[in-house]
């Protein structure tokens, strides 16, 4: 019995069988994203083989599929070592059968000579919290596209330091076509009976069977191309993961005594992941101190400081400029590098949208924000003579594409031509965002040596001289104390009062909604109110009032949101809220909300008890706030309880 499981998949888009192929480079590629107690797998080689009579033919070797990503060959010691390791696997392998064991599908077509695809990746466990990670596992995938198959050999090293092939733990998955538009991927491995499990690098035959082959069935048809770049795709899997478990194990008590108001979990490891990616000893600069710095060793070099693009602010000495997270310094990053000195290289994070000279207005319909801004920030590296490169982190943001500047695409005696493009691309632009002129930059991705050409390229005098101290008056940078703007600054007797207009309006719109409902036996017609639009509501609203919330963020909504007790707001419409229908969460409560529910109750008046004409729709015992003050309870505050990884 070797047949693991069979799935039958349905392709109505003609993606089979190239799919099935792409959804097994997922797999040989980034394991971790099925197997999460994986964090990557490292691809050492790769390249073709002849498998001719015994497997006595040479191979013949490509490049790496991610070397294209990383911008270097092949090392000839992966070559090699695959080229053995091939020798030496049609040794251990009988040659009946095409090589393999029974069932497995035998690696022989019509032709003797038929070529297959061999794979040399190492497998990298996590790290448990129990102790160290387990060590890597290698791993030769041979891909067979003739009969639709990915031979799976994990390897081993005996006492001579050779690599055999674990043959207990040999598994195939196997792609066949039924009929029509009827297809089937299978799990077969050959001696299921000694299976090996250690619950990580080899994972239990009924995971391969439920889990994996579940994705590889769902990928094989699913067609989404990703508009970014692969995961870690210009450095080492590897080394990236051996430094993140490091940082992480380093920096997880952290974790427990987090003083920010921020996420500790999401936070700290987020920073571990990208430093991971970096780690470059040098300076960090922000434009507001953060309580964490307290927590830091004399050696980190921390400045509080508000960075002006500027020639008074270039880093002539700096091999790497880094903005992570730097808001509207984001597209000033590559200037200030390039203008820097011609050694200096420059990372940047984009988060928030940020032009020259403030927000980023879109410009294309066809893309998403995201896309169109990190197209405009790899624009400006191009100008500013930078080789663009793209990367995504591995870093639980919905934010994670970075763009890296290390090479140049001209020489250093042409510093002073690429300057003035760079002042004419930036005067472009904000003169084009001012007066909505029809001048256009176009950006060619593909040749950047003729990366910028502009309709009018001479720049004014004015703006040459301008740009010898700071590159672009009127620039705001953000302010070192953080304004709090989302209403909960605001004058308690100016809230009450927009609210009571605001509940007021609803109640007396017509026609007038009444829930009727039976208390103690009784009738009661409770007044619910009407509902309406949020412009609606603002049109009755004084131009004071509305001038006054047109300065927090989210404006009216924001408030009104805010006032969750009497105020429920939905699709842009606003209700008053009935307690009655509020109906208890589906999912078990954290035991820490649980509590402050719980020591919350009773703890505020009841806005319905004292204002509404009909009073409050619940009685006093159901209703989580006080009705009068002889029900008033004191408030405890409550301590954050600290997560722990």
């Amino acid at each position: 019995m070797g047949l693991v499981r069979t799935v039958g998949v349905r392709d109505g888009g003609a993606a089979l069988p190239r799919g099935f192929w792409a959804a097994v480079r997922v797999w040989l590629e980034k394991p971790q994203v099925a197997n999460r107690r994986l964090c990557g797998a490292a691809i050492e080689a790769e390249g073709t083989v002849a498998l001719g009579e015994g497997g006595e033919e040479s191979p013949r070797f490509a490049a790496v599929r991610g070397s294209e990503e990383q911008g270097k060959r092949v090392a000839s010691a992966g070559a090699a070592e695959l080229g053995l390791l091939w020798r030496e696997v049609c040794t251990q392998l009988s040659p009946r059968h095409g090589h393999l064991p029974p069932p497995l599908t035998p690696w022989a077509g019509p032709d003797p000579r038929a070529e297959l695809r061999a794979v040399l990746r190492t497998l990298l466990p996590r790290a448990s919290p129990a102790g160290p990670p387990a060590p890597p596992v290698k791993e030769l995938a041979v891909q067979d596209v003739y009969n639709g198959t990915v031979t799976f050999l994990p390897l081993e090293k005996n006492s001579e330091g050779k690599y055999e092939i674990k043959k207990c733990n040999i598994y195939q998955i196997q792609l066949v076509y039924i009929k029509d538009e009827e297809w089937s991927v299978s799990v077969v491995a050959p001696f299921p009976e000694d299976w090996f499990s250690d619950g990580i690098a080899y994972p239990k035959l009924a995971w391969l069977g439920n889990e994996l082959l579940s994705k590889v069935a769902k990928w094989s048809v699913e067609q989404k191309p990703s508009e970014f770049k692969s995961t870690l795709s210009l450095i080492s899997v590897a080394k990236y993961s051996k430094v993140y478990q490091d940082l992480k194990g380093k920096y997880k008590e952290m974790v427990k005594v987090w003083p920010e108001v921020t996420d500790p979990e999401k936070f700290v490891y987020e920073d571990v992941a990208i430093a991971s990616y970096l780690l470059h000893s040098g300076r960090g600069i922000d434009v507001r101190r953060r309580k964490i710095w307290d927590m830091y060793g004399p050696g980190t070099h921390l400045e509080e400081s508000t960075i002006m693009p500027g020639d008074t602010h270039l880093f002539p000495d700096t091999d790497w400029l880094i903005g992570n997270h730097s808001d509207e310094l984001t597209p000033w990053i590559p200037v200030i590098a390039a203008r820097s000195s011609y050694s200096c290289c420059y990372f940047v994070l984009p988060c928030c949208f940020f032009d020259f000279y403030g927000k980023y207005s879109r410009r294309q319909s066809k893309k998403t924000q995201y896309r169109e801004y990190l197209d405009f920030v790899a624009q400006v590296g191009f100008v500013c003579g930078f080789n663009v490169e793209e990367d995504c982190l591995r870093i639980p943001s919905t934010k994670r594409v970075s763009l890296i500047g290390k090479n140049r695409t001209y020489p250093p005696t042409e510093h002073a031509l690429i300057n003035k493009q760079i002042a004419q691309y930036i005067s472009n632009r904000q003169t084009c965002a001012v007066v909505l002129c029809d001048r256009k930059v176009a950006c060619n991705h593909k040749d950047h040596s003729d990366v910028c050409k502009e309709v009018d390229s001479e720049l004014p005098e004015n703006e040459t001289e301008t740009a010898g101290t700071i590159w672009m008056p009127g620039f705001q940078p953000r302010e070192k104390v953080e304004q709090i703007r989302n209403c909960a600054s605001l004058p308690r007797d100016f809230v009450d009062d927009v609210v009571l207009s605001v509940a007021n309006l609803l109640l007396n719109a017509a026609p007038q909604k009444s829930c009727y409902d039976m208390h103690d036996g009784n009738a009661n017609t409770w007044n619910q109110g009407e509902s309406l639009s949020l412009k609606e509501v603002a049109e009755h609203l004084n131009k004071e009032t509305l001038k006054r919330l047109k300065s927090e963020y989210g404006g009216l909504q924001t408030l009104l949101k805010n006032n969750h007790q009497v105020f429920e707001v939905l699709n842009g419409r606003v209700h008053i809220r009935d307690w009655r229908k509020e109906k208890p969460s589906r999912k078990t409560k954290p035991e820490v909300k649980r509590r402050l529910s719980s020591e919350a109750f009773k703890t505020r008046l009841c806005w319905f008890f004292i204002h509404h004409p009909d009073g409050c729709s619940l009685p006093s015992e159901s209703c989580p706030y006080a009705h009068g003050t002889e029900e008033l309870r004191q408030s405890q505050k409550i301590k954050k309880k600290k997560h722990i990884q």
